[in-house]
């Protein structure tokens, strides 16, 4: 079984396509690994068979050799960014001349890119919004531009681009993204100020919702309760201000709203495995620094 982190990626090709529900645009098959980024909505993909809706800012993600058709209304027609690039193989690239076989002929392809057994790859869907996403977005479009602007080691420069997103874009679907604008709103003052010492009653109350509601909602959203996500967030700011300042341990306490140094100090190591005063010393000891919840 093989990761992410041993993908080869190489883009073979880059392209705007306005999708205006012409007749190329029926069930097919593709020889390569294809990305294509809408910048609106709405239409449908279809992807073997089932239908999903496309709006704004949606990702579909193709496999070699999977039947797709697009769904665009000629009224209303589609603008998409697409990649078409080979992920295992970056010396003989199957995507540098990629072909297509339309329905009705026999989906029958004498050459596809290679596919490894990956979970992690396998995992990822072949719809997906990027609108939560804007970083995510954002680069993929520089890759389009890079793939389009740049002369000089054009190649290296878009396939490390291109392997850093298909990482990231890994990472974005497997985490906990909260999206409930109550919460996301409370997580940004927290972020802010994550030594504010309110009590869990007053941040229900300014989310408007009932206590019993707000912990479930929490709960689902970062996968954390409440006063565990503020800890986490109080123990990642210390690690900064240990770092990058030059206060006191016992002046970072304070900082961080703490009474004294000794439960700042008892809330670091259990946290970490380590004192801070050791952290601050020992330069390889922060190396390896990793929660413990």
């Amino acid at each position: 079984m093989r990761t992410l982190a041993m993908l080869t990626p190489h883009v073979g090709d880059s392209m705007p396509y306005l999708y205006d529900g012409s007749s190329n645009e029926g069930l097919r098959i593709c020889s390569v690994f294809a990305f294509h980024l809408f910048t609106d909505g709405p239409g449908e993909m279809e992807i073997e068979g089932v239908r999903y809706p496309i709006e704004k800012r949606t990702l579909i993600f193709l496999r070699p050799g999977q039947p797709h058709a697009f769904h665009v209304s000629p009224a209303h027609p589609l603008a998409s960014h697409n990649l078409y690039c080979d992920l295992w193989d970056n010396r003989t690239p199957v995507s540098r001349h990629r072909t297509f076989i339309y329905a009705p002929n026999p989906f029958g392809l004498s050459e596809v890119s290679v596919s490894h057994p990956c979970p992690e790859l396998d995992a990822l869907p072949g719809v997906f919004s990027l609108q939560p996403y804007p970083h995510l977005y954002e680069a993929f479009l520089h890759i389009v531009r890079q793939y389009n602007e740049i002369t000089d080691y054009r190649t290296e420069a878009v396939n490390s681009l291109f392997y850093a997103w298909l990482l990231s874009w890994h990472n974005v679907f497997h985490a906990k993204v909260p999206r409930d604008y109550r919460i996301v709103r409370l997580i940004r003052m927290l972020e802010l100020q994550p030594e504010r010492r309110e009590s869990v009653d007053q941040w229900w109350r300014q989310c408007g919702l009932k206590r019993t509601h707000f912990h479930e909602l929490f709960l689902r959203e970062t996968g954390m309760t409440p006063k565990a996500y503020q800890h986490r967030l109080i123990m990642r700011r210390a690690v900064y201000l240990i770092q990058e300042s030059e206060l006191s341990i016992t002046a970072i306490a304070e900082k961080l709203g703490y009474p004294s140094i000794h439960p700042f100090t008892r809330h670091f190591k259990a946290y970490y495995g380590i004192s801070p005063k050791q952290y601050r010393l020992d330069p390889r000891a922060g190396a390896s620094l990793r929660e413990r919840t």
